[in-house]
C-alpha cells in the first residue's frame, strides 16, 4: 500500500483561511484558439480551488485506512464530450503542487507526495481506458536535488515502494515502465529496481508510462550532443550528417514509439515548463490547470483533453 492513514486530529491541523468566493458559472469554456489566462487570475483560481477542496482525509483512503494498489480492471467509457479519433497518443504531465497541498492541510510534504501517487494511478487508469498510448510524468527534476535531504530521501523511498508495489499489476495490465534522467545519482537499490521493472515490462504494449526522475531537458539535449560527438570523433559519422532526426534518436525519449508529446499538462497554476522535455515539447499543445496535483482527477483531465481537441495543430504551417 502506498498511502497509510496518518495520525491526524483536529487539534494538530492549522485552520485554513476562509476560501475565496468562486463564481457560480461553470469552468471556463475552451475555444479553438484559447487565450492564456493572466498569471494573477490563474493563481487566484489555484488558491480558491485548493482552499475549497481542503480536507483532513487523504484522498483514496477507505474507511479503514487501506488503499488499493492495483489498477482498476474495468475500463471507463470515453466521456461524450471527447472524440476518440482526436485522443492524443502521448500526454506529458508536470505533477506540481504536492507540497502546497500538504501545507494547506497542516501536513508534512510527504503526505502530499503520497496523495500525488494516488492521483497518478488514477490518470494511468484513464489513459489505459481512453486509448492514450504514452504518459510521461515529471516526478523529480535534476534541479530538485537542492531540496532538504529528508524530503529527497523520502521521495527516493517512495519511488522505490511505488515501483515495487505496482510492477505486477502493471505487467498484468500490459503497461511498460521506462525511466529517463540521470539515474546514476539515484540510490543503488532504486537503480536496481528500475532496471528490474524496465526489463520485466519491456514486452508490454498496451500503454507506456515514462517517469522522468533526476531529469533535465537541458541535460537530455547535452547528453545527446555528447553521444553524437563521440561518433564523429570515432569516425563513424561526419558533422554534416547531423540533423534533427539524428538528435532525436539520441534523446532519452527514444525509448518510445511516440517520443514527442501531443499535449503537456501542468498543474498548480504555474505557467512554465521548468526544464521539462525542452526539445520534445516544440509543437506540443500546453494546458495549465489551477488544481494542485493531488486534486487533479477525471474532471480536470477531461477538460485538458477537450481543450486539446478544439485546437488546430499547424506545426509551423497555415490553415486554409
Amino acid at each position: 500500500m502506498f498511502l497509510q492513514r496518518l495520525p491526524i486530529s483536529a487539534e494538530n491541523i492549522t485552520p485554513l483561511p476562509k476560501p475565496h468566493t468562486l463564481s457560480s458559472s461553470p469552468r471556463s469554456q475552451t475555444h479553438r484558439y484559447p487565450s492564456l489566462p493572466s498569471v494573477t487570475n490563474l493563481r487566484s483560481r489555484t488558491l480558491a480551488l485548493a482552499s475549497q477542496k481542503a480536507a483532513v482525509e487523504v484522498p483514496g483512503e477507505s474507511s479503514d485506512g487501506a488503499v488499493g494498489s492495483k489498477l482498476s480492471r474495468e475500463p471507463e467509457p470515453l466521456p461524450p464530450e471527447l472524440r476518440p479519433d482526436l485522443i492524443p497518443k502521448h500526454v506529458a504531465v508536470i505533477m506540481d503542487g504536492n507540497g502546497r497541498w500538504a501545507k494547506m492541510r497542516g501536513l508534512m510534504p510527504s503526505a502530499g507526495h503520497e496523495a500525488g501517487v494516488r492521483s497518478l494511478r488514477r490518470i494511468i487508469e484513464l489513459c489505459c481506458s481512453w486509448g492514450i498510448k504514452v504518459l510521461t510524468v515529471f516526478a523529480f527534476s535534476y534541479d530538485n536535488w537542492v531540496r532538504p535531504k529528508v524530503e529527497v530521501d523520502f521521495l527516493m523511498s517512495l519511488f522505490e515502494r511505488t515501483i515495487t508495489t505496482e510492477i505486477d499489476a502493471f505487467k498484468s495490465e500490459g503497461i511498460r515502465i521506462s525511466v529517463i534522467g540521470d539515474t546514476t545519482k539515484l540510490p543503488d537499490s532504486l537503480q536496481r529496481m528500475i532496471k528490474y521493472a524496465e526489463e520485466n515490462t519491456k514486452e508490454s504494449s498496451v500503454f507506456q508510462l515514462i517517469v522522468a526522475v533526476s531529469y533535465s531537458g537541458k541535460y537530455d539535449v547535452v547528453q545527446a550532443c555528447k553521444a553524437i560527438a563521440e561518433k564523429v570523433k570515432d569516425g563513424t559519422m561526419e558533422p554534416e550528417d547531423i540533423n534533427e532526426s539524428l538528435i532525436e534518436q539520441e534523446l532519452e525519449t527514444n525509448c518510445t514509439e511516440f517520443p514527442n508529446p501531443d499535449l503537456m499538462i501542468r498543474t498548480s497554476g504555474e505557467l512554465r515548463v521548468s526544464n521539462f522535455l525542452l526539445w520534445q515539447l516544440a509543437y506540443a499543445e500546453l494546458f495549465f490547470d489551477p488544481s494542485l496535483w493531488p486534486d487533479f482527477g477525471k474532471e480536470q483531465f477531461v477538460e485538458a483533453l477537450a481543450s486539446f481537441q478544439q485546437r488546430q495543430r499547424r506545426f509551423g504551417g497555415r490553415t486554409s
